[in-house]
Parts: structure tokens; C-alpha cells; sequence
């Protein structure tokens, strides 16, 4: 029979290599596989895996290579695997699913149906991001899985105030042993089951997870990687996750910015379900960071069964919509004319300057519009907020800068408001938590960057102010997370304080194409609309500052585009219209 190439295994029988294909193959296989480079003639290179070794035996089906037998038997066998996986991973999501029972767990307490789904996949899947909407139960979820013999010793990866949490969740839910890390160097470990780390610790614990003393990890709020391996806490993950069988990560808004995050998660998960980063840049990106099709990239990534998402309604928690109002504050015109001239000088700068000044430009540009919107904008949030609380309405009051809790805390201090901010210590945010949940007070200031994982607040809540805005909107749903969650009683309430004036407009309208992109692969109904230009954040906020005839000048100077003439598209929507971009 007519061959078109060699197909054999690399020595190591690591990898598979494809040569001596002729011309109108190789344009097919890489019409097929987008991974390969277009510029790549004579080598071809594929991993040895079992959904590669899927794909290249359907493509020898067409295209017949020559082969080994010993080579034809391992890319059979990895074809029958793969085959064989995908069908008991079938059988898990099938509606006769019957779940295991979990040897382990407290009397009273149990994992749902749709929690042992996610159990069951990543045991068998070995690598899984458990994406379930906020208050589905992922840390039952990720219990679940610590309860089989095989992923003990486990660890467990959390953000700084949440070791507590996490330890008595465990505790509350199972007889699993915990032990939390205190130190970030490694010290003797006492005899349990489960260790809890805080991502800061993970840098001075490396050369410990290279021994293989962990079965399995668990990352809390795994977006806390989305840079990837560029950082010493991720090189450390990175080494943990290597030397684990069993991967976990956890979180409702894995993309918090653009889709190339999708990569950089997945990598400590299951290193090569989207290949290489130059494969995955050039298979699903336009520029190196924006996902030309989130929705193929979301559907390809559940049918390897790597991600797993369900919101309420798919598991029968019907719960009504959050309610988002966006009000329009005042500012404090006084505040933001003593930045105005700095901001306007700064803007500049960020356009025409060297390389050196437009960084630092750019930096100090952001620093201080969003802290003097916050503050210009306090006094008016706080007045907001005072109608809500002499209505007896309890109150999650968001913001960032320690200014503006500080204008907040001297304009509401009657009403003895708690902090869950930056600066209190775990015990303290705890204490916080406890006040506010028992009814001690009615107001707790929370910030938009603490505010992943906290547990409980809704039992005695169901209104979240957000007095200051964030880049990410990804944040500032985690911050209505706290609230829109199991054992919430009432239709929540997200209120976005929004000023016309410094950092709020040009960030309303990135949140927007953020949210575009995180929601395309998330959540598959959606649909991603690449922008007519891609404007980085830093040119938006400067051109809040600056007169059309001074960006177009600075633009022109720049040698850069010219800034368009203002037309019905390009002005700024009324604050109501804004609900749907937020």
C-alpha cells in the first residue's frame, strides 16, 4: 500500500516524529494540528500521549505511515486508551450515575452528586480545573478527593487568610489530619494527612516537594498562577506540581484578565493538554495574549475533561440573578484638580516619553488616578452607604486604598464597622468576620483583593457595595461571590459606585473586554468581540486626562495613530447603560 512518511517513537518514547511527508500533506496535517509551526518542513514533531496518539492514528487512517510494529502496537494502544478514558469519564456524566460512597467523612455531613463528579474526574483524569460557580461546594469537592488513600499525603495551596478556613472545613467535614505551615522554610513535619500551605510559603519549600512526599495538590483559587512559572511562586508550584499524581486547582474566575492566563493555569494541572506555549500562542492567539476563539478554547478544554464548570441552575440551586445597580457618585472636585496638572503631565509622558519614562509614567499615572478617584469619591460612597445602614440593611463596603478606608471609617464610625482589608492579620480578619456575621455591626469594609474565599458572610448579608473599582472585573465578582452563594436567602445586591471623573471611566470600558474574554471560554453561551482597537489600560486612563487636540499631538509625536473624531460610538455610554459592560 502507497505510504506518505515514517511515523516512529523517539528513543526515549517520549515523543513521536513524522518525516518524509510530501508538500500537500503537510499542509493538511497542519490545517489539522495548528500547533505545528507553518515555517516547519521536514520534522514534525507530536507527544506521546494518549490523545495525541488518538489524533495521528485517525490521521494514519487517511494518510498511511510507515511504522514499526512495535511502534504501531504503542500508537494503537494509546488510541484504545484514550478511547477507554474518555468513555468511563462518559459513564461519570451520565444521568444513571450512581456517585461512590466516601469513607471518612463526619457523621451528617455528605458529598453531593455533582461534587463527586469532580472527584471522580480528577482520580481518573489526574489533572483538573474545577471552575463551579461561587458557593458550589469546591473545597467538598476537593475534600472528596483527599479521601481516597492513594492522594494522601496531600497539600494544599491557600491565599494568606484562609489556612484557618480551610483547616476547619476540613475538620468540619472529614477525619482527615491537617497540619498548617507556619514558616517558609522547611522545618520536621508532624505525622497528617493533609498540609496547608499559603502561596507566599511555596518559594522556600522547593527543594521538599522534589522529594515526592506529596500524592497530591489542591490549589484554592488557582488564578493566583495566572502568570505562570515568572515568578518564584509559581517555579515553586511548578516543582510541586511535577512531582504530584494527583492536581487540583480550584476557582470560579480562573481568567481574570486575557485568555493566555488559560495557558498559564493549566500548565501546573496538566502540562500538556494545550502543548508548549509557542503551540498554544500560535493554535489559539492573535497577539501572545488574546484568545482569538474562547469558545473553541472552553469546549476543547471540557471535552479533554480537564475543566469542569456547572452553575447553579445546572445542579438545581435556582437562585435569582444579582441584581446590579450602577449609581453615579459625586466627586470631589477639589481633590481631583490638585492631580489634574501631575495627571495631564504624566499622560503625556506615557505616550511620547523613552521606554524608561513611559513605564515609570505609566505606573505613577495608575497609582494616583485610582487613589485620588477613591478618595474624591469617598465621602459620597459613604453617604450612599449611611442610607442603606439607618434602614437596617447590613453592608459589604469594597474598596482598595487604606485613604479611602480611612475617610469611609471617620464618616461612618457610628455604625462600628469591621475591616477584612490588606493589613489586619488572619486572626483579625477573622474576628472581623465573626462580628459582622453575628450581627455586632452591620457594616464590614472588605477589599476587592481580600475577598477570595471568605466563607459565611452570606448568611447574614445580601448587599455589596463596591466603593472603588478594579481593573479585573473578575475581582469584583469575587467579592459578590461572598455574598451569591449556598445558604443565601435573599436576591443579592451588587452596587457599583461609579465617578465621571479619573480612573472609573476608562476602567468601566476595559472590565468590559475583560469580561468578554474570561466569559468566552468559561462559559460557553457567550460570545467574545474582539475590539476594534486593542487599547492598553495605561492609554485609556491617559486619555481621561487629556484633551483630544493633546492626545492626537502626543499621538502624532509618538508617531502613532491618530486618535479618531468623536462620533455616537465614541461617547462615553450613560452611566445606566454601563450595567451590561460591568
Amino acid at each position: 500500500m502507497t505510504t506518505y512518511g515514517k511515523l516512529e517513537l523517539t528513543p526515549d518514547r517520549s515523543k513521536w516524529h513524522m518525516t518524509g511527508i510530501p508538500p500537500h500533506v503537510a499542509i493538511r496535517l497542519k490545517q489539522i494540528f495548528p500547533r505545528i509551526a507553518k515555517a516547519e518542513t521536514e520534522l514534525f514533531t507530536f507527544p506521546n500521549n494518549e490523545d495525541a496518539c488518538s489524533d495521528l492514528d485517525w490521521f494514519c487512517s487517511r494518510y498511511r505511515m510507515q511504522m514499526s510494529k512495535r511502534d504501531a502496537r504503542a500508537l494503537r494502544g494509546g488510541r484504545l486508551g484514550f478511547e477507554n478514558a474518555q468513555a468511563e469519564l462518559g459513564r461519570i456524566f451520565s444521568p444513571d450515575y450512581s456517585p461512590p460512597t466516601f469513607a471518612g467523612l463526619k457523621p451528617g455531613k455528605e458529598i453531593r452528586p455533582y461534587q463527586a463528579q469532580a472527584v471522580q474526574t480528577v482520580l481518573r483524569r489526574k489533572g483538573l480545573l474545577l471552575g463551579d460557580g461561587v458557593g458550589l461546594g469546591k473545597t467538598i469537592s476537593a475534600i472528596g478527593m483527599m479521601l481516597h488513600p492513594q492522594t494522601l499525603p496531600a497539600a494544599v495551596v491557600v491565599q494568606t487568610a484562609l489556612q484557618s478556613q480551610w483547616a476547619e472545613k476540613i475538620a468540619e467535614f472529614s477525619n482527615l489530619r491537617v497540619h498548617i505551615i507556619t514558616v517558609t522554610k522547611p522545618y520536621a513535619l508532624p505525622v497528617a494527612d493533609v498540609y496547608i500551605f499559603r502561596y507566599s510559603q511555596l518559594l522556600g519549600w522547593v527543594d521538599f516537594f522534589a522529594t515526592d512526599f506529596f500524592k497530591a495538590v489542591v490549589y484554592d483559587e488557582i488564578q493566583e498562577l495566572r502568570t505562570g512559572d515568572a515568578s518564584g511562586r509559581g517555579e515553586a508550584a511548578m516543582v510541586l506540581s511535577s512531582h504530584c499524581k494527583y492536581r487540583l486547582g480550584l476557582s470560579a474566575t480562573p481568567i481574570y484578565n486575557y485568555g493566555i492566563e488559560a495557558f498559564n493555569i493549566m500548565r501546573f494541572l496538566d502540562s500538556s493538554v494545550l502543548g508548549g506555549k509557542e503551540e498554544f500562542v500560535r493554535e489559539w492567539t492573535r497577539d501572545g495574549k488574546i484568545v482569538d476563539n474562547g469558545n473553541a478554547l472552553g469546549s476543547f478544554l471540557r471535552e479533554q475533561y480537564v475543566y469542569l464548570r456547572r452553575t447553579k441552575a445546572d445542579v438545581g440551586q435556582q437562585m435569582p440573578p444579582v441584581n446590579r445597580i450602577i449609581e453615579t457618585v459625586e466627586s470631589d472636585e477639589a481633590a481631583m484638580k490638585d492631580i489634574r496638572d501631575l495627571a495631564r503631565v504624566l499622560a503625556l509622558r506615557t505616550i511620547h516619553g523613552s521606554f524608561t519614562e513611559r513605564g515609570e509614567a505609566s505606573r505613577a499615572l495608575d497609582l494616583m488616578a485610582r487613589q485620588a478617584t477613591g478618595v474624591g469619591k469617598a465621602k459620597f460612597v459613604a453617604a450612599y452607604v449611611r442610607i442603606l445602614l439607618e434602614n437596617d440593611i447590613p453592608v459589604l463596603l469594597a474598596g482598595w486604598h487604606r485613604e479611602v478606608y480611612d475617610i469611609w471609617n471617620r464618616e461612618l464610625a457610628e455604625f462600628r464597622p469591621v475591616m477584612c482589608t490588606g493589613s489586619e492579620s488572619p486572626t483579625q480578619k477573622e474576628a472581623s468576620k465573626k462580628a459582622f456575621i453575628n450581627g455586632e455591626t452591620n457594616l464590614m469594609f472588605i477589599s476587592l483583593r481580600a475577598a477570595v474565599g471568605i466563607d459565611g458572610l452570606q448568611k447574614r448579608c445580601s448587599t455589596v457595595v463596591l466603593g472603588e473599582l478594579d481593573w479585573s472585573g473578575k475581582l469584583m465578582d469575587q467579592v459578590i461571590g461572598r455574598l451569591d452563594r449556598e445558604g443565601q436567602m435573599e436576591q443579592v445586591t451588587a452596587i457599583f459606585c461609579v465617578s465621571e471623573d479619573g480612573s472609573d471611566p476608562p476602567m468601566v470600558d476595559l472590565i468590559g473586554l475583560k469580561n468578554a474574554q474570561a466569559d468566552s471560554i468559561t462559559n460557553l453561551d457567550s460570545e467574545f468581540v474582539a475590539p476594534h482597537s486593542d487599547t492598553s489600560r495605561i492609554r485609556r486612563l491617559a486619555q481621561q486626562f487629556l484633551s483630544l487636540r493633546e492626545m492626537r499631538d502626543a499621538l502624532r509625536k509618538a508617531g502613532g495613530d491618530e486618535v479618531p473624531k468623536p462620533t455616537m460610538e465614541t461617547v462615553p455610554p450613560d452611566p445606566v447603560a454601563q450595567l451590561e459592560i460591568l
